[in-house]
């Protein structure tokens, strides 16, 4: 039996694990500037400082977690419910690929494009809402 082909939603479901691992691992790379000793640790101590590319990246992952959830519940919603395609994959992977460019923009520090790349992975998940919804 030949296994049905996996929909775009469920295909860029499976990349923005990929672009979490990504963001944990360059967050936690990031905080060598902290030493192994910090980062072996309970890491209880919060006087350490972190650098300003460190900290970023912790708050950039922090972002992509407030939205992720969503994501992940609209990507399998409209899979099982078979409403995938059109405007739900279009809103799908305009979500990936603001998350990824978002997280690099935000590394490099540019505030009022983040924002502007943030609201366009918001669209994203509202057009996957639409999708979910009509």
């Amino acid at each position: 039996m030949e296994a049905a082909a996996a929909s775009t939603e469920i295909w860029v479901l499976g990349w923005s694990v990929v672009l979490l691992l990504v963001q944990i691992i360059a967050q936690a790379s990031a905080g060598a500037d902290v030493g192994p000793k910090y980062l072996f640790s309970s890491r209880d101590d919060s006087r350490v400082s972190r650098s300003a590319v460190a900290g970023r990246l912790k708050r950039a992952l922090n972002n992509l977690l407030e939205t992720y959830p969503a994501f992940i519940a609209l990507a399998l919603g409209l899979a099982v419910t078979g409403k995938t395609g059109g405007i739900a994959a279009t809103g799908a992977m305009l979500w990936l690929g603001a998350r990824a460019v978002y997280a690099v923009v935000y590394a490099v520090g540019i505030p009022v494009a983040r924002t502007v790349i943030w609201f366009i992975s918001i669209i994203g998940l509202v057009m996957m809402l639409i999708r979910f919804m009509g």
